[in-house]
């Protein structure tokens, strides 16, 4: 019984973080570009009573034995990279990619960061730049551009005052064996790690990449109703949890009153 206090107390610690990761995907649900985040969660250590296969004290083999588990752990946050929904605004510099695939952005200290927000906009320079000022890389300069038109393979054209039409830059992608092991930075943007590989740039289509949509953005690929669903599960179990607690705390009274 107090196996099971402290057995049950891992299952509602677990259940605590399930339900701080469904908040937080809940939260960003029209985060532009987001990508939900799930939990992996891992059985701990089991003491073993009796070992599958060991002689009885009848000089019999023991079936199956007696294995006692030591409660959950969290092990990891993964993030799911699947689609999210494209919005059109009409905006000629919102730009979604269908596929895989992530814009590099400089960041002030020098390094590369990844995001699929596509939501750019033009700094007083004329470069392609986040909502926060930071410059798309491989740097493209617009200027003086009546129109301007984005293929899928990331070429940038604009049509002049004159009607003359230039190619002005390339929008490259970046790709990653394992974006799941990228590491979140916050304001939709993540950063290479070991475990995520390095980054494989190429033309948006190839080498794996995604296509690159013009007048378009990524909705957050977080599904309403799944998480809502996600949230009644942690609850209940953390309410089973609880209860087992609950139910280990009485029978250790009534052993008590015992004496």
């Amino acid at each position: 019984m107090i196996r099971a206090l402290y057995t049950a107390a891992t299952g509602m610690k677990a259940q605590q973080l399930f339900l701080d990761n469904v908040s937080n995907n809940l939260a960003n649900i029209n985060t532009t570009g987001f990508k939900r985040s799930q939990v992996n969660f891992q059985d701990l250590l089991y003491d073993k009573k009796y070992i599958a296969g060991s002689e009885s004290a009848q000089g019999f083999e023991i079936p199956s034995g007696i294995q006692l588990g030591g409660g959950v752990r969290p092990i990891s946050t993964s993030k799911v990279f699947s689609q999210g929904n494209q919005q059109s605004t009409g905006r000629p510099l919102d730009l979604s990619i269908e596929g895989n695939g992530f814009f590099q952005i400089s960041r002030p200290d020098g390094t590369i960061a990844y995001t699929r927000d596509g939501a750019f906009e033009l700094n007083s320079k004329g470069e392609i730049v986040t909502a926060e000022g930071l410059p798309l890389t491989p740097s493209v300069t617009i200027q003086n551009a009546k129109e301007i038109s984005i293929g899928r393979d990331g070429t940038v054209f604009i049509k002049d005052s004159n009607g003359i039409i230039q190619n002005v830059g390339q929008i490259m992608l970046a790709n990653f064996s394992n974006p799941a092991g990228l590491e979140s930075l916050g304001r939709n943007m993540y950063a290479e790690t070991i475990a995520s590989g390095s980054p494989i740039v190429s033309v948006p289509g190839q080498q794996g990449t995604g296509e690159v949509y013009q007048f378009a953005l990524e909705n957050s690929n977080v599904e309403t109703v799944t998480e809502l669903v996600n949230l009644i599960t942690a609850q209940r179990a953390y309410e089973i949890n609880s209860r087992a607690i609950k139910a280990s705390d009485e029978m250790l009274s009534t052993i008590n009153n015992l004496s």
